[in-house]
């Protein structure tokens, strides 16, 4: 069986010591990972070589990322489709869940499905890749609208003009829209409560990208006759757990996740 090689684990460690902050002298390495001052210098002399660690002055020297660092990071974000890692880590959610699991982009005020897996019970979501819904009257979309500035709202949803919509539960109030959506941003889950279908219910969660924006919310939809108090709080944290290893798969670095509300 293979194994790790720790020369390759050090030197890896060395690096993600940056992740945090933008530089580092040797003495401030050797005491974080508690390594010998020898190894580290040839490791630093090695990264320093090879340019993923350069000299940034100082006494003692500090270091910071190099250019190899960032051409790897940018073929890294060059080469991520999200419609296929949507669709792997959906299927992960859908296995765990039976239900059907959406992920979903903005497109002005209304959202796109790029990624979708069935539940296998008879009675489900009747839904397609590619389908358009009004935002505001879906989990995805509420999610996604959260994450929007006070002016960027604004100019999808002027607050003088009633918004359309789908059922009888969907909002249609521009006032009642953005405090729901303050609500969303609070907690980080959206609710879709018979909004867009009135015979199915979602919790979402926000994706997020290498930057730390939200490009995507992730859904599990379910019939109301699945749904109750005990399943909403089991598939609010299934799909807080699956957007954030969608989020990790799309180079973004994973925080403390609250517990459901």
């Amino acid at each position: 069986m293979a194994r790790a090689v720790p020369a390759v684990s050090r030197a890896l460690d060395i690096l993600e010591l940056f992740l945090d902050r933008p530089a580092l002298s040797a003495p401030d390495i050797t005491e974080r990972l508690g390594l010998p001052r020898t190894t580290v210098h040839e490791l630093l002399t090695t990264l320093v070589d090879r340019s993923y660690l350069v000299p940034a002055g100082g006494t003692p020297t500090r270091y910071r990322l190099g250019m190899r660092t960032f051409q790897l990071g940018s073929a890294f974000a060059e080469r991520l489709d999200l419609a296929q890692e949507a669709q792997v880590v959906a299927q992960k959610v859908a296995a765990d869940c039976d239900e059907t699991v959406h992920v979903a982009v903005l497109d002005g005020t209304h959202v796109v499905y790029i990624a979708k897996v069935d539940s296998t019970h008879p009675v489900r979501m009747v839904s397609a890749v590619g389908r358009r819904l009004p935002a505001h009257c879906t989990g995805v979309g509420k999610m996604l609208l959260s994450g929007l500035s006070p002016e960027a709202l604004d100019a999808l949803f002027p607050r003088d003009r009633e918004l359309p919509g789908m059922t009888p539960n969907s909002i249609t109030s521009p006032s009642r829209l953005r405090a729901h959506l303050a609500e969303v941003r609070e907690h980080e889950l959206a609710y879709d409560h018979c909004e867009s279908n009135e015979s199915v219910h979602c919790v979402t969660a926000p994706i997020y990208d290498h930057g730390g924006g939200m490009i995507a919310a992730m859904s599990i939809s379910v019939p109301t006759m699945r749904w109750d108090d005990e399943r909403k709080r089991e598939w609010s944290e299934l799909v807080r757990k699956g957007a954030a290893a969608l989020s990790q798969r799309l180079g973004h670095r994973p925080g403390p996740v609250s517990s459901a509300s």
